[in-house]
């Protein structure tokens, strides 16, 4: 007996800041048949609120050392305005959404990083999915919306990155459901030559990934995206896509499909 299929999208910061392509987006989101997960993160809102609070962001190679006050703006900014906006305007879509973080029905456990050259703070590794009180959810036709927060168990919240944490829920309910992954982001798909916009990889497999990999044919913004998507291929996802906000709008199925 064949899975019923669930669609996983993860958008990102581009299509969050911009009120035009968020609705947009939301709008062809609520359209999507079938069980849906949509998760969130929202770096840019938490580094201006940040600003206008008098907490000073830090980075280190691209990524945030979460401090405890930087974990609370980003608390506030993901799990509160960002999340909410978004459930508020699909249930004026019809689409019944709930707002969630890692810590609402156990539904995502992590644990701290470790500490090893870096200590990136109040930052969560992923250990498990709960998928029984998230099936729960979406059997009741209720639409989770997952912002980029997971919790350790202990009352502890922990700021986790939003793209691993798409890949894990789709790894998670890839024993009840057939999991498909949407990663939704400003460009078209993986590209072959960043400076072009049009030169689109539609299909990467396991030997082109390692061919580009080898070539240095990948920039780096794209490695940690691409390293989540073969993690979730190669532990039960059956497919993995990488576009824009259009990506389930697209007549000239312009975006990047990742398969074995």
């Amino acid at each position: 007996m064949s899975k019923e299929k669930i669609s996983i999208l993860k958008i990102g910061g581009n299509i969050i800041e911009n009120e035009e392509k968020l609705t947009a987006f939301l709008s062809l989101f609520s359209k999507i048949k079938g069980p849906k997960i949509l998760v969130h993160g929202g770096g840019k809102s938490a580094t201006q609120f940040s600003q206008k609070l008098g907490v000073e962001t830090k980075m280190m190679n691209g990524r945030r050392i979460t401090d405890k006050d930087s974990l609370d703006v980003i608390t506030m900014v993901y799990a509160g305005l960002i999340n909410k906006n978004i459930v508020a305007n699909l249930q004026r879509l019809n689409c019944d959404a709930i707002g969630m973080s890692g810590a609402d029905a156990g539904s995502i456990l992590s644990v701290k990083r470790p500490v090893k050259d870096i200590d990136f703070g109040w930052v969560g590794d992923v250990i498990s999915i709960n998928a029984k009180n998230i099936n729960r959810l979406l059997n009741s036709e209720i639409t989770p919306v997952f912002c980029a927060i997971t919790h350790d168990g202990k009352g502890q919240l922990l700021n986790t990155n939003a793209d691993t944490i798409a890949a894990e829920l789709a790894i998670g309910l890839s024993e009840i459901y057939e999991s498909h992954l949407y990663y939704c982001f400003e460009l078209n798909g993986v590209l072959l030559d960043i400076s072009d916009e049009n030169s689109v990889i539609e299909r990467i497999t396991t030997d082109d990934y390692e061919q580009l990999l080898d070539q240095n044919l990948i920039s780096n913004g794209m490695l940690p995206k691409l390293k989540n998507c073969f993690d979730a291929i190669n532990k039960g996802v059956s497919k993995v896509y990488i576009g824009n906000e259009n990506l389930f709008n697209q007549t000239d199925k312009k975006y990047t499909t990742i398969q074995l």
